[in-house]
C-alpha cells in the first residue's frame, strides 16, 4: 500500500484507553475502556475516532482526537458536545455542552506525549481542568493504540 493509500484510508485499531482523577489527598478515580475504533492519517497529523458507550456516561456520542505537532483536539459530537484543546504548557478554554447548559472548561496542560503513526503507539496527556473558572481536579489518560 503506497503513502497515498495509507493517507486517505480509516485503519480499524483496537484502543485501550485508561482515564485517571485525581482530587486532594484521595486514590485516583480511575475508568479503563477497550474498544474499536479508527485511526486515519491527514496532512496535519492523524485522528483517532470510537464510539463512546453506556460505561463512559456518554452513549451515543463520537470522539475524535486530532493529534497535530504540538496540540491535540478533543472533539465529542453528539449526546455530549465538547472541544478541548491540549498544548503542553498552555491554557485553553472551551465550552463544554450539557443536557443542562454550556460550562466554559479551563484546560491547562502538564504533560503531553505520543508516538503514534500508521502502526498505532501511545497516547498520554497530564492535565488540569477548571469549570467556570474553578479547578476541580487533575486529570490524567493513556490511550495505547493497536492495528487490528
Amino acid at each position: 500500500m503506497s503513502d497515498i493509500e495509507t493517507r486517505q484510508k480509516k485503519l480499524p485499531v483496537l484502543l485501550f484507553i485508561r482515564g485517571e482523577q485525581y482530587f486532594d489527598d484521595v486514590d485516583p478515580d480511575a475508568t479503563e475502556l477497550t474498544t474499536e475504533g479508527t485511526l486515519e492519517l491527514t496532512e496535519e497529523g492523524l485522528l483517532l475516532t470510537y464510539q463512546e458507550t453506556a460505561l463512559t456516561g456518554m452513549e451515543g456520542t463520537t470522539t475524535t482526537f486530532e493529534v497535530s505537532g504540538p496540540q491535540v483536539i478533543l472533539r465529542r459530537v453528539g449526546s455530549v458536545n465538547s472541544q478541548m484543546v491540549f498544548e503542553e504548557g498552555r491554557q485553553h478554554t472551551s465550552l463544554y455542552e450539557t443536557p443542562y447548559g454550556e460550562l466554559s472548561v479551563d484546560i491547562q496542560t502538564s504533560a503531553l506525549r505520543h508516538n503514534l503513526s500508521e502502526r498505532g503507539g501511545l497516547l498520554e496527556i497530564k492535565y488540569s481542568i477548571a469549570v467556570e473558572h474553578t479547578v476541580t481536579g487533575r486529570n490524567s489518560f493513556k490511550i495505547r493504540v493497536k492495528r487490528k
